[in-house]
């Protein structure tokens, strides 16, 4: 069967759709997680079964989306695609649902956002493949149960201890997905580089993947963005001169931290001396909003070991300091 994405859900971008990978052996990275991956898939088909639930969590841009895609490919199966956010009524998720084959993944993005009538209906959903609706209301309202094929919904989150226990506990499958290195992403940006034909010199590859946040999607952004100067300048490729001056200009720096970074660490070192510092006060000393900072900037910061999170709060390390050219007391 062919992949299926719902016209009412979000469609992705037809540029990064083509930058997928689809299946287990061309996407890069996340290797363990792809191993067990490869065993699940591999015995559900010999069972003839579905494949058991999975939840995917972690940083936004490590490729949970693209994972749910080639778990639909490896398994042969269709797949639907919607969000937390755009299930607002008991009578949305039971359209979906309704419309799934035998074996179908369901993939629901931002999960955590699910409202609690939705998370609810899944439940019974995911445990027996039967879901009840109610019909009219007060004294004259009656439940239909609908039953459903057996089918694989696979929840993303970037927000891991947002989910109820009771959610959680319903996932098989549970992986993390971890930030990429170096050589990774530059398999992933010589990859983007051949698939969009416009070359790239290793030197730029390696510049490009150390400014990536260790982030494919970041690599890709970024990328397309650093051709664009390339082909302004005429250039046939992207090389290093070019690389660099695109991602100043871009205020990409040689950490890949970028403006909302940077303001971030000013502030927590120059208005708090350093932490500890309340996320709250921080975001709304830079104006931003304080959710942005936990999930996309914080989690880089930490991993890069730019910051501290404390019982009392946020604290700036020695090693952002040093990045800022700052020590206690005043400039270096």
């Amino acid at each position: 069967m062919e992949n299926i994405v719902n016209s009412n859900m979000i469609p992705g971008d037809e540029e990064e759709s083509t930058l997928r990978p689809k299946r287990l052996k061309e996407y890069v990275g996340q290797e363990e997680i792809k191993e067990m991956l490869n065993v699940y898939i591999t015995t559900a088909k010999m069972r003839e079964e579905s494949l058991d639930h999975v939840l995917l969590f972690g940083p936004p841009g490590l490729g949970k989306t693209t994972l749910a895609h080639v778990i639909a490919n490896e398994m042969g199966k269709g797949i639907k695609v919607t969000t937390g956010p755009a299930l607002s009524r008991p009578g949305d998720l039971a359209s979906i649902l309704a419309e799934l084959e035998p074996g179908d993944i369901l993939f629901i993005d931002e999960i955590h956002r699910l409202p609690k009538v939705m998370e609810e209906m899944l439940y019974s959903a995911m445990e027996d493949y039967v879901i009840d609706i109610v019909m009219g209301k007060d004294t004259g309202a009656t439940t239909l149960r609908m039953e459903l094929p057996p089918f694989t919904l696979v929840g993303a989150t970037t927000r891991f201890g947002d989910l109820t226990a009771p959610m959680r506990d319903r996932f098989g499958i549970i992986h993390s997905l971890h930030y990429y290195n170096t050589d990774e992403l530059s398999q992933i940006i010589k990859r983007t580089s051949k698939i969009l034909n416009y070359k790239i010199t290793d030197n730029a590859t390696l510049e490009l993947a150390r400014r990536s946040r260790g982030t494919p999607r970041i690599a890709n952004r970024l990328f397309r963005r650093i051709r664009d100067f390339a082909q302004y300048e005429n250039e046939n490729e992207i090389n290093q001169k070019t690389t660099n001056y695109a991602l100043d200009k871009l205020n990409i720096d040689k950490e890949g931290l970028d403006v909302t970074d940077r303001k971030y660490l000013d502030c927590l070192i120059n208005r708090f001396n350093g932490g500890p510092v309340g996320l709250e006060a921080l975001a709304a000393t830079i104006s931003e909003e304080s959710v942005t900072l936990e999930d996309v900037n914080e989690p880089f910061l930490l991993q890069e070991g730019f910051i501290l999170r404390t019982p009392r709060g946020r604290v700036a390390t020695e090693k952002a300091y040093q990045h800022l050219n700052i020590k206690m007391g005043g400039l270096f």
